[in-house]
């Protein structure tokens, strides 16, 4: 039996970005306005996209074992976390602080990407 842990994790993944946006539509109450609820949003938006990309990742790879998938599945958690997790927290306390972390996240989103297009097996 194998463990594809990116299939695993992009599911429980998206499964939380739908939750979230739930959340954000309809029980995020802004005080401050607007731009902390679309920050909110962006965070659901792009966990749920990546969830799809870390899902596929083994099959897109070559399995789940290689090299490719292991570099890009790990930058694609680590940028999920980082990136929505500072989006969350930024439009939940209004307070935005707590997005010094979503540049890192970003670019390890983006380092994602790009090792799966450019490592080879």
């Amino acid at each position: 039996m194998s463990f594809e842990w990116q299939r695993v994790i992009g599911c429980i993944s998206g499964a939380i970005s739908v939750g979230a946006s739930a959340y954000g539509a309809h029980g995020l109450k802004p005080k401050k306005g607007e731009a902390f609820s679309k920050t909110f949003d962006t965070g659901a938006r792009l966990q749920l996209l990546h969830s799809i990309l870390l899902t596929a990742v083994p099959s897109i790879s070559g399995g789940y074992r290689t090299r490719a998938a292991t570099v890009s599945g790990a930058f694609l958690t680590v940028g999920m976390a980082l990136f929505s997790g500072s989006c969350y927290a930024v439009g939940v306390t209004e307070d935005r602080k707590y997005g010094k972390a979503a540049p890192v996240g970003g670019l390890c989103l983006m380092a994602g990407w790009l090792s799966l297009g450019l490592i080879r097996k």
